[in-house]
C-alpha cells in the first residue's frame, strides 16, 4: 500500500515538477515516467490520461499549497501585512530554472488552462478549482482591508477580488512573455494597490519587492 501511494505521489510531484519548468502542453507522459522512474504501465495503473494526471497534480498542489496560504492569510497578522505576504509571496515563488531559462514561472495550473484545446475538460476544470481556491483568500483580504478602513471606496468586494486574482495572473503571464521578472517586481504592487484603492499612507508603509 504505502509503495502504491509512494508511486502515485511521485508522478504527481514531477507531473507539477516539469510543468511548473515548461508547461503542459510540452511535457509528455514519457517525460513524465522517466522522470519519476516509473513505467508507462505504472502510469496508467493510476492515470487514464495526462489530463487526468493534471487534474489530481492540482488537488496534490493545492494540499500542500494550502498551507502556505493560511500562513499569509492568518489572523495573526494585520490585513496590511497579508497583502504584503502575499505579494513577496508571488515574488518569490518566481524565479526558479525553467526549460527556456525564463525567470518568471508563473503558475502552472492557470497558464496551462489557459492554453489547452476544447477537449481538455479535466485541465479546464482543474483551473477553475485553482481559481476557486485563491479567491477565497482574496476576498477575506479585501473584506478586512474595507473593514479596517485601510481603502478609499467602499467597493464591492468580491469583484475587486476577482480583479486581483485576474490581475496578478494576467502580470505573471505578461512576465512571462517577455521573460522579464523585475517587470512583475516593478508592477505587481502598484497595480495592487490601484484596484484596491488603498489609501495613500498605507501605500509607505509597505516596502516594494526588493529586486
Amino acid at each position: 500500500m504505502t509503495r502504491s501511494k509512494n508511486t502515485r505521489e511521485k508522478l504527481l510531484d514531477t507531473a507539477i515538477d516539469l510543468i511548473w519548468k515548461s508547461n503542459y502542453t510540452r511535457v509528455g507522459v514519457n517525460e513524465i515516467c522517466k522522470s519519476a522512474g516509473v513505467t508507462k504501465g505504472g502510469f496508467y495503473h493510476y492515470f487514464e490520461t495526462k489530463a487526468d494526471l493534471f487534474y489530481e497534480a492540482s488537488m496534490h498542489h493545492w494540499a500542500q499549497k494550502q498551507h502556505e496560504m493560511d500562513e499569509i492569510f492568518s489572523p495573526r497578522h494585520s490585513p496590511l501585512e497579508q497583502l504584503d505576504k502575499l505579494i513577496t509571496h508571488i515574488v518569490e515563488h518566481q524565479g526558479g530554472e525553467s526549460v527556456d531559462d525564463n525567470p518568471v514561472l508563473g503558475c502552472p495550473f492557470f497558464t496551462a488552462g489557459a492554453q489547452v484545446g476544447s477537449g481538455e475538460d479535466k485541465v479546464r476544470e482543474a483551473g477553475r478549482m485553482m481559481c476557486d481556491n485563491a479567491l477565497k483568500y482574496d476576498v477575506a483580504l479585501v473584506r478586512n482591508l474595507k473593514a479596517g478602513g485601510y481603502l478609499n471606496s467602499d467597493c464591492d468586494c468580491d469583484q475587486v477580488a476577482r480583479m486581483m486574482l485576474q490581475y496578478i495572473q494576467g502580470l505573471l503571464l505578461y512576465g512571462r512573455t517577455f521573460a522579464d521578472l523585475e517587470l512583475v517586481k516593478r508592477d505587481i504592487r502598484v497595480g495592487l494597490y490601484r484596484l484596491l484603492d488603498l489609501k495613500a499612507e498605507y501605500r509607505e508603509q509597505i516596502p516594494p519587492v526588493a529586486a
